[in-house]
């Protein structure tokens, strides 16, 4: 930088850090990731112990799970766990709209505080 201009290029991402890193399963990792974000919000105020408790895991899993170390737990399994904290996974099924090269897979929160 000794001309004082930034030749640095700044590639966009295209909103999933595991496919632009170039992992394998790219969609299925940031579907876990976004799973184990919403637990982990609704579990947060409570012991591990406690959790440990009401997702019928040990206090490792819980552990393993708050740390975001997510190969031993599946999608379904993740969404289980939700319902077991009285929430309601809902999965929409639709075409892709013609914009976009490939299907994919999207997890939105509808609301993720601890109440209602």
């Amino acid at each position: 930088m000794a001309n004082g201009r930034n030749n640095d290029l700044v590639i966009p991402g295209s909103g999933n850090v595991f496919a632009d890193l170039g992992l394998r399963d790219p969609e299925e990792k940031q579907t876990r990731v976004r799973l184990a974000v919403a637990i982990n919000q609704i579990i947060q105020p409570l012991s591990q112990t406690a959790a440990a408790r009401l997702l019928d895991v040990n206090q490792p899993k819980i552990s393993a799970l708050m740390n975001y170390r997510l190969d031993g737990f599946s999608v379904e399994r993740l969404m289980h766990f939700l319902n077991a904290l009285d929430r309601d996974v809902e999965i929409v099924i639709r075409k892709k709209p013609r914009s976009r090269r490939s299907a994919g897979i999207t997890v939105t929160e509808a609301q993720l505080s601890n109440a209602g």
